[in-house]
């Protein structure tokens, strides 16, 4: 049975929509965030996102 793609495009959509919300959170003039539990949970979501693409690479990079 051959490997869906899904979830792969999945968190792909996932850690651009995250990462863009989570860079639109920060305020560069004063180096501080909006809202800092949000763009807590932004980032938890983003680096799962990431961990799920990361892994997925490496595994079919060792096939």
């Amino acid at each position: 049975m051959e490997n869906s793609k899904a979830p792969v495009f999945t968190m792909t959509i996932v850690a651009i929509i995250v990462g863009g919300a989570l860079y639109k959170q920060f305020d560069f003039k004063t180096r501080s965030l909006e809202n800092p539990a949000l763009s807590a949970l932004y980032a938890i979501i983003f680096l799962f996102a990431i961990f799920i693409l990361v892994r997925n690479y490496r595994k079919t990079a060792r096939k």
